[in-house]
């Protein structure tokens, strides 16, 4: 799958998985970050949900949180990590 519409389906998963229906996805800037006041605002229960969505939708599951930390950046380091590591 091409970058750009990984990207694109990882917004709209974003918006359907953590319910953020005020947003659509091109609200969504490729950098923002998903954690903190300057991004997307989600919370530890919001990266619990983002951990099942990359097992459910790319099979790809994360048990270090060291990585979880790394991978749950923006929609730019969650697409690259989808990309290196998807099993789906």
């Amino acid at each position: 799958m091409e970058t750009a519409v990984l990207k694109e389906q990882l917004k709209k998963q974003l918006i359907e998985f953590l319910n953020l229906t005020d947003l659509k996805p091109e609200d969504i800037k490729d950098d923002a970050p998903f954690f903190g006041d300057d991004g997307l605002g989600l919370d530890s229960i919001d990266s619990l949900e983002l951990i099942v969505l990359l097992h459910r939708e790319y099979g790809i599951s994360i048990k270090d949180p060291k990585i979880g930390r790394k991978v749950l950046v923006d929609i730019n380091t969650l697409a690259a990590f989808i990309e290196e590591n998807r099993t789906k």
